[in-house]
């Protein structure tokens, strides 16, 4: 008993002459230099460098840049009898991705979100929030509910603009997407899961992606997409991508996983070209699209070493397009693209998206570059046709509506297929056709039972339409199919 208790006087003591060397040690280094205590507070050991103390990291406040975006962000319901399924089908929240039976004649029933852009009622969306869609109802923050028209739609951009009756609407104002800034906090405003007026926060983590989503045959699809991690799922597709005092800056359109949920990486259209596509669908009904009139590639390191190029910057023109603008002001084969009215383009998507900003018949400045030496064009951007005309709503024909071009369908074909007439598919693009399911060759013999035997009676039957359209006909090899979609 002795013994321990020596042993335990004995580690007393030595703890009371540490405490002591240890008030010493601590006397000794105040009276050398004055110990800042906030710095040890405040500091992570393992990256302390110096004593003085580390301000915390000022963060924005969202607070008021959400309560002035929620209110002209609207849920979109869509209702279909027949749809194709698509790429976005994921992401857009329809019943099918939660088991329902593709063929089955019950209505399918669809959300997504859309953006007030005037008090009036015009409302921006995606493309494939809306089209094919036979009913369209869109219900606003503060619970009231309108049905909705299509104004126009442009699948080459995945955007489309709708419209409801109504008046004095809180709306949402555009901000410019080319002054974004990788590292920029941002604001995804939608409707996920049905859950309306969700807000989640995130920065801009890429600008200028090209994920292939778009893709059509015809080459006029625009990707630029502006990449964030903002959290978006299905449901907020169509929904708006704001900065931190409010602007619109971007439709949310896309993103990327492979489960259909939120994975890290979301996409949005740029404003610039939101801006641009809805001012068309409204005015003409149409996108009035420009064209350089040239064929682009990525400039690499393979292929600048092969063509001599000092530098890596620009995007490379590997042709030019006859009777094109380029070609009209100069600009040749092997040239390099720098700049589009002092903006620097490094990639394609970057000059498609400049370039989709502007109309036919607009001037634009180019900075080039030709045998390592930078020149400088004036061109004149030109339509399709190679004019500088623009489209009406006049000119808005079956191929623009239907993504798709026509024929007469041959008499011996006619004779062979028991037919007394039709007019027949020579080429698709993105369109309603498409969308559809409809394959090239097919042979459109009636639309809701009215006989067609030209273009003219397409349009003719498609005049003023809207709702549910029933298109029958019949492939060469004698198979008879009838399809349906939206107007």
């Amino acid at each position: 008993m002795k013994t321990f208790v020596k042993q335990i006087s004995k580690g007393i003591a030595i703890a009371a002459a540490g405490g002591l060397i240890a008030l010493g040690a601590d006397r000794f280094m105040e009276e050398k230099e004055p110990v800042n205590s906030q710095a040890f507070d405040n500091a992570v050991p393992a990256y302390l460098t110096s004593n003085r103390a580390m301000s915390p990291m000022a963060l924005p406040d969202f607070t008021e840049a959400a309560n002035n975006t929620i209110h002209a962000v609207v849920h979109i319901k869509t209702e279909y009898t027949n749809r194709r399924s698509s790429v976005y089908d994921h992401f857009f929240n329809f019943e099918d991705f939660f088991g329902k039976q593709q063929g089955s004649p019950q209505p399918v029933i669809a959300s997504g979100s859309g953006v007030i852009i005037s008090p009036d009622g015009y409302i921006v969306t995606n493309n494939h929030v809306v089209t094919e869609s036979n009913k369209i109802e869109v219900t606003l923050n503060n619970k009231r509910t309108y049905e909705a028209t299509i104004v126009g739609t442009d699948p080459s951009t995945d955007l489309a603009v709708i419209k409801i009756k109504a008046e004095d609407l809180p709306f949402m104002t555009f901000g410019n997407s080319d002054e974004l800034k990788i590292g920029e906090w941002v604001l995804a405003v939608g409707n996920p899961f049905n859950l309306t007026s969700t807000v989640t926060a995130g920065i801009v983590s890429a600008k200028a992606r090209n994920i292939n989503i778009l893709g059509s045959p015809d080459g006029t699809s625009i990707e630029s997409f502006i990449q964030t991690d903002a959290a978006v799922n299905r449901g907020n597709s169509g929904g708006a991508l704001v900065n931190t005092i409010g602007e619109l800056v971007g439709i949310n359109a896309a993103i990327a996983s492979g489960t259909g949920y939120y994975a890290g990486y979301s996409f949005a259209i740029p404003s610039n070209i939101v801006r641009k596509v809805a001012s068309d669908l409204r005015e003409y009904g149409t996108v009035q699209r420009a064209y350089i009139g040239v064929n682009i590639r990525e400039l690499d390191y393979k292929l600048a070493t092969d063509a001599g190029i000092d530098e890596l910057t620009g995007v490379y023109v590997a042709d030019v397009t006859e009777n094109g603008a380029a070609k009209e002001a100069g600009i040749k084969s092997g040239d390099v693209i720098l700049k589009v009215e002092n903006i620097a383009v490094n990639s394609p998507s970057e000059l498609l998206e400049v370039i989709g900003q502007h109309n036919p018949g607009d001037k634009v400045d180019l900075s080039v570059r030709r045998n390592n030496k930078d020149m400088a064009f004036n061109v004149v951007l030109k339509n399709r046709e190679g004019n500088t005309s623009l489209a009406s709503r006049e000119d808005f024909n079956a191929q623009s509506l239907l993504g798709a071009t026509f024929k007469p369908v041959p008499n011996e074909l006619m004779d062979k297929l028991g037919i007394a007439n039709g007019i027949q598919i020579a080429g698709m693009s993105s369109g309603k056709l498409r969308n559809a399911g409809i394959k090239d060759g097919f042979i459109i013999t009636q639309v809701d039972g009215k006989p067609i035997s030209s273009e003219a009676d397409l349009i003719d039957a498609l005049a003023n339409k809207k709702g549910g359209v029933l298109v029958e006909g019949i492939y060469p090899n004698k198979t008879r199919a009838y399809y349906g979609f939206g107007l």
